[in-house]
């Protein structure tokens, strides 16, 4: 993913919590930081049970995609 692939990621990641708000479980900022904080230190559990290849020790555009769509849901 490059940064303007990461720009537009981002244009949609709003454009759905304005419209579908409902569905995401941290609707306020210190409730989605948590849960970014909490799926950040939890990401490479969930690439090796996806069975992707994906160092989250090396950060991409890619990796700060899949946080923050984690952090929408993760409790």
């Amino acid at each position: 993913m490059t940064r303007i692939e990461f720009i537009e990621f981002l244009k949609e990641f709003k454009t759905d919590f304005d419209q579908n708000k409902e569905n995401w479980e941290n609707v306020n900022l210190s409730d989605f930081l948590e849960s970014m904080i909490a799926y950040t230190e939890d990401i490479q559990g969930f690439y090796d049970n996806m069975g992707m290849k994906i160092n989250a020790d090396n950060p991409t555009w890619e990796n700060f995609s899949h946080i923050l769509k984690g952090a929408s849901i993760y409790e």
